[in-house]
């Protein structure tokens, strides 16, 4: 994917550029279950954009806008499985793509199409790794609403940390679980093998990193994927 040190990049895969407008930004994914360090991360990417001199915009999902936010909120509550009876799967499902909906229309596009990269912690691929694969709902229902809420819309590079639940629950085994992070650990395996097969079947937006590493090597390690898919050989 070509790209240069400025904001004005080449317009994104997933839409095409106005003939009189600014080239269309980049977006970028990072993704991860629990415990691999997506927001320390999310930081060193964006320092690493911005001393390339891009304008970058950093958000995360669910969330990123006053409404995202409150869904975001409704989603973690443990609350909510603590009720009679408990959220449903196709309601959290809908909640997820009900905040990505406001998310891509207020912040992300129009964003993209003022020539801004993004940088989005978590997007569409979490769907489906933990609706589509933790929940077992499918990959059907999830494609479904992905077309529906975004259109042509996908990330030009996705950055994946990966990492054995098992070593990810002992990180993260002092701090307060949300509602998700209280799943049983085969939740969690089953999200990561699906995060695993997307990176397989579309490695030319995919890097894999590996989490287990100590932090400076992983903060490297993303430094240098990303900077492989920006810049290609």
């Amino acid at each position: 994917m070509p790209a240069s040190s400025s904001p004005t990049q080449p317009p994104s895969s997933s839409a095409s550029e106005e003939d009189d407008g600014p080239l269309r930004g980049q977006f970028l994914t990072l993704e991860g279950s629990e415990g691999v360090g997506k927001t320390t991360n999310l930081g060193v990417i964006e320092r690493y954009l911005r001393g390339q001199n891009i304008d970058v915009l950093v958000t995360r999902e669910p969330g990123g806008t006053a409404l995202g936010e409150r869904i975001r909120a409704l989603l973690l509550d443990v609350a909510a499985d603590e009720s009679e009876p408990p959220m449903h799967q196709m309601a959290e499902l809908l909640l997820m793509f009900a905040a990505r909906a406001q998310h891509v229309a207020t912040v992300i596009e129009p964003a993209l199409a003022a020539g801004r990269w993004v940088l989005s912690d978590r997007f569409t691929d979490a769907s489906f790794a933990y609706q589509g694969a933790g929940r077992e709902m499918g990959n059907a229902t999830v494609a479904t609403l992905e077309t529906l809420v975004q259109g042509s819309l996908r990330p030009d590079v996705t950055l994946y940390l990966d990492l054995d639940p098992e070593i990810a629950f002992k990180r993260i085994a002092e701090r307060e679980h949300d509602r998700i992070e209280r799943e049983e650990r085969t939740f969690f395996h089953r999200v990561r093998d699906c995060y695993l097969a997307r990176a397989a079947a579309e490695p030319e937006r995919f890097a894999i990193v590996d989490a287990s590493l100590d932090i400076e090597s992983v903060e490297r390690s993303v430094v240098a994927a990303l900077a492989a898919k920006l810049l290609p050989a």
